[in-house]
């Protein structure tokens, strides 16, 4: 009895075993994506995952809370809020979102980024290092920054304004000669609606207690890092507001003047 009792241990420990590095294994090289650009565009500014939720996802990424309330980072498994005051939050795991992508980060590649060199001149270098523009890359960069100029937005409440409306008066932040990790992605082009196409980036300073969505950045001394994703996992809403929405419309002209 003891040794059959054995044996089925053994079994089960070997199941849970398989199906735990399964699980990983199918994470791996995955961007996982509660809802769409577009729906955000459009004024869907409530979800129903969790942070705790999303943490099940991966521990690296960007997005944002119910109610449009600040930009969300997240990186090294914890996940950052960065309000309208540009104050940086860890929140409960309670939490919701109505956007967000995630991924588990492990670095491909590792490059040093040259002195003085801004947002536009990082974009070059980093599409000049990569293989292909088709895939998604993880992207974070540790360094001191010579400037870093973010942005956050206000709380929103019912009924809801377009995301560009919003942005128009967005509280923006600056920082000088200053330490953090930016964090982000690279997406292709053929995600129009459901991503950011190119660069999406988010910024949090070394002591964890502010920063924002980056509008520019230039580099003093900083070392960039990516993780090259080929596979897309889409988690899109279940509720009555993205069900209604139409949003067959080409948004792209919006969300240019959202991101920059």
């Amino acid at each position: 009895m003891k040794k059959r009792f054995g044996k089925l241990i053994s079994v089960f420990i070997l199941i849970l075993f398989l199906f735990i590095n399964t699980r990983a294994f199918a994470q791996t090289d995955t961007l996982t994506q509660v809802s769409t650009i577009n729906a955000l565009l459009s004024g869907i500014y409530d979800g129903e995952m969790t942070i705790g939720e999303l943490k099940q996802h991966g521990d690296f990424g960007l997005g944002t809370f119910n109610g449009l309330d600040g930009e969300m980072l997240v990186f090294d498994g914890q996940v950052y809020q960065i309000t309208s005051d540009g104050v940086a939050r860890q929140p409960g795991n309670n939490t919701k979102t109505p956007f967000a992508s995630v991924t588990y980060f492990e670095a491909d590649q590792k490059f040093i980024i040259q002195p003085d060199t801004t947002f536009p001149e990082f974009e070059k270098q980093m599409d000049n290092l990569i293989p292909t523009q088709n895939i998604f890359y993880a992207i974070r960069i540790e360094g001191v920054f010579s400037k870093v100029k973010t942005r956050s937005v206000p709380v929103q409440k019912k009924p809801y304004q377009p995301l560009k409306e919003i942005t128009k008066d967005q509280p923006t932040f600056d920082f000088q000669d200053i330490e953090g990790t930016i964090v982000g992605f690279r997406c292709p082009d053929f995600v129009k609606g459901i991503n950011v196409p190119g660069y999406h980036l988010h910024f949090l300073t070394g002591d964890g207690k502010a920063g924002g969505h980056v509008l520019k950045f230039m580099v003093r001394k900083a070392v960039a890092e990516i993780d090259q994703t080929s596979k897309f996992f889409l988690i899109l809403p279940d509720d009555v507001e993205f069900y209604g929405a139409d949003l067959s419309e080409d948004k792209q002209a919006d969300l240019k003047q959202v991101e920059k």
